[in-house]
């Protein structure tokens, strides 16, 4: 049986462009609004390439650049950044503590730099990731202690030298996943972080794990899957990405003509999930939220996209363009 699409899944694909067009018109320093579709004026998405995201572009340029030349102190900063996966955390625990490196790493400062940080600004992790507390694992009711514990025995345990002689990304997500807390969608996204530094260069199509709101947004898309699996659906699209926009009459903007990856395609169909709640409501995922959550608030920081050093190459913004009518496809 062959699978059958939604009118969602032609939303997959308009979603992708008008939202990496939001990206470029920051980039390019256009005034708001960035857009006239009033679903992305009203509420946040994460952006069509997942590396083109803040914290991802944190990463990549200041925690990874900023570790010492070995992989332990590499591997340490990434996870530590990541367990929380907030940069205004990560600020915050510089100005206290200055520049946190494995060697000159005490549970006890950091933790207690937390605490400070948690009663200032309420919240020390990102609403991005589930971060389960793990407080019957490691016996402490304080979740940020319970995952201090988690990453002091990868480190114990030679998790960095592990993972930087992974023979494949898949091998690399297997290692994380063997540690409590770290379920198959956190694994992968760590391991795609991971996978930024020199620690290991495998390539983003290797493999994919569907998270709960790509399941979501999958369901949204398709009504009948045929013979294929979540995972063999969200290859399909980054394989077909060229052909579907094409058929739409879609100019992408690509990322120095790097297609969208298999992360990427996951993380849209969590994206168009969300977008789908709005824009077609009678069309029912898995989960049955009706809401978006997350308001759209403008960001009046410089961003600036870089690629992992090892990927080389700039990225070309694209030159202005008008806003085309035809995008408001609700």
């Amino acid at each position: 049986m062959s699978i059958k699409t939604t009118k969602v899944y032609d939303t997959y694909w308009r979603f992708a462009t008008e939202r990496q067009n939001i990206l470029f018109r920051k980039l390019r320093g256009e005034l708001q609004p960035y857009t006239n579709d009033s679903i992305l004026l009203k509420y946040r998405f994460t952006n069509a390439y997942r590396l083109a995201d803040r914290v991802s572009q944190y990463l990549i340029q200041v925690v990874i650049p900023n570790s010492k030349p070995n992989v332990e102190d590499v591997f340490f900063r990434i996870m530590l950044f990541k367990l929380f996966n907030k940069i205004g955390t990560w600020e915050s625990l510089l100005e206290m503590l200055g520049e946190i490196h494995w060697k000159s790493y005490q549970k006890s400062k950091i933790s207690r730099a937390l605490n400070t940080i948690k009663k200032i600004n309420n919240s020390i992790y990102s609403a991005a990731y589930i971060m389960p507390s793990g407080s019957k694992i490691y016996g402490s009711s304080c979740k940020h202690e319970c995952h201090m514990s988690m990453l002091e025995s990868m480190m114990k345990d030679q998790v960095p030298d592990k993972v930087s002689c992974a023979p494949n990304m898949k091998s690399v997500y297997e290692i994380l996943c063997s540690y409590p807390m770290i379920g198959p969608f956190l694994g992968y996204q760590y391991a795609t972080d991971i996978n930024y530094s020199d620690l290991t260069d495998f390539s983003e199509m290797e493999f994919v794990v569907p998270g709960p709101g790509a399941l979501d947004g999958i369901r949204k898309c398709f009504s009948d899957f045929g013979s294929y699996s979540a995972s063999d659906l969200i290859r399909m699209m980054a394989e077909q990405q060229q052909l579907e926009f094409e058929r739409l009459g879609l100019d992408f903007a690509y990322l120095g003509e790097r297609p969208l990856q298999l992360i990427d395609c996951q993380n849209l169909f969590c994206e168009v999930d969300k977008y789908a709640r709005v824009a077609h409501p009678e069309v029912q995922g898995l989960s049955g939220r009706s809401r978006i959550k997350q308001q759209y608030r403008p960001d009046i920081n410089p961003f600036t996209i870089k690629f992992p050093p090892k990927w080389g190459g700039e990225i070309a913004i694209a030159q202005k363009e008008s806003f085309d009518a035809n995008m408001l496809f609700r």
